[in-house]
């Protein structure tokens, strides 16, 4: 089967070159360390949502997701007692939300009680997908942790993040080998398992960039992730889930306000550095816009 994995930020900036910024201010890091604590407590939900979703069967996946639940807790736990012992908020964090819009691209059309093989492939590829990009950051955390000053609190952060990370690769195992196994019955399953897939991958990077990207152009941005969703859904199905989906893309409120709340942050902090350094890379945004179209052409 095809091994799917996490992109760049527009094909350009690695989680490690990402995570080699984001350890070098301390706000910015504090801020990234809660995203992973509401992530991991909002996993809780979702999970136990799925297993309610499931009533019962298949009995070996309710079990194993009933321990990744377990996993999911305690990896919030740990990340929350982290924060508050370094005097960080374990409030609900600033800026775009990634789960928010993963779950707003999702194509809901699978009935887990009638349409139980698409339901359980499209839960289990939604899960992996995202799993992989955890690991992928967690592993360039621990790698930008070991490259800055070693000091109490970044080795007491690079501690926490190690205890996570191997159950979080378990997850990613668990993941492939479950897909495998659906994948496994039949040829029609094998195909359904591939477009999952793909489609999965298109929702988690469009998701990934939205909570990264607020340069200028960023709405068209959006759009064109939305048509990568959309493209990989049959072609009946397209037309309703893009006009569905449209007009939050081109006018987010939350993209608004994460954009007011950097420059009102940036400004306060190093009115000079926000003038030589925030405005130029705010105003790229449009140049990368343009790359993609001259490349493809």
């Amino acid at each position: 089967m095809t091994v799917a994995y996490p992109r760049k930020l527009q094909n350009a900036l690695s989680a490690r070159e990402i995570l080699m910024q984001v350890v070098r201010d301390r706000e910015v890091h504090l801020i990234t360390l809660n995203r992973y604590r509401y992530s991991e407590q909002r996993s809780c939900k979702d999970l136990t949502d799925l297993v309610e979703q499931l009533d019962g069967q298949p009995p070996e996946l309710v079990r194993d997701l009933s321990r990744h639940i377990a996993d999911e807790a305690r990896h919030a736990l740990w990340l929350t007692e982290l924060l508050v012992d370094l005097g960080a908020s374990v409030g609900t964090p600033p800026g775009a939300s990634y789960i928010q819009e993963f779950e707003r691209l999702l194509d809901r059309g699978q009935d887990p009680k009638r349409d139980v093989d698409d339901f359980l492939i499209a839960s289990l590829a939604a899960i992996n997908v995202t799993e992989k990009r955890g690991c992928e950051y967690f592993s360039a955390h621990i790698h930008a942790l070991k490259q800055a000053a070693q000091t109490p609190e970044n080795l007491k952060i690079q501690a926490t993040i190690e205890g996570i990370f191997p159950e979080e690769a378990a997850h990613v195992r668990w993941g492939n080998r479950w897909l495998a196994k659906v994948a496994a019955q039949s040829p029609e399953h094998r195909r359904k398992v591939e477009l999952a897939k793909q489609r999965y991958t298109a929702i988690e990077q469009a998701a990934f960039e939205s909570g990264l990207d607020i340069t200028l152009g960023a709405e068209l941005r959006r759009v064109g992730s939305l048509l990568d969703v959309a493209n990989t859904l049959p072609l009946w199905q397209r037309p309703q889930y893009v006009i569905e989906r449209l007009p939050q893309s081109l006018l987010s409120l939350d993209l608004q306000q994460t954009r007011v709340d950097v420059i009102q942050r940036a400004w306060q902090r190093d009115p000079q550095g926000f003038v030589e350094r925030l405005i130029p890379l705010f105003v790229g945004g449009l140049s990368r816009q343009s790359k993609p179209q001259k490349a493809t052409a």
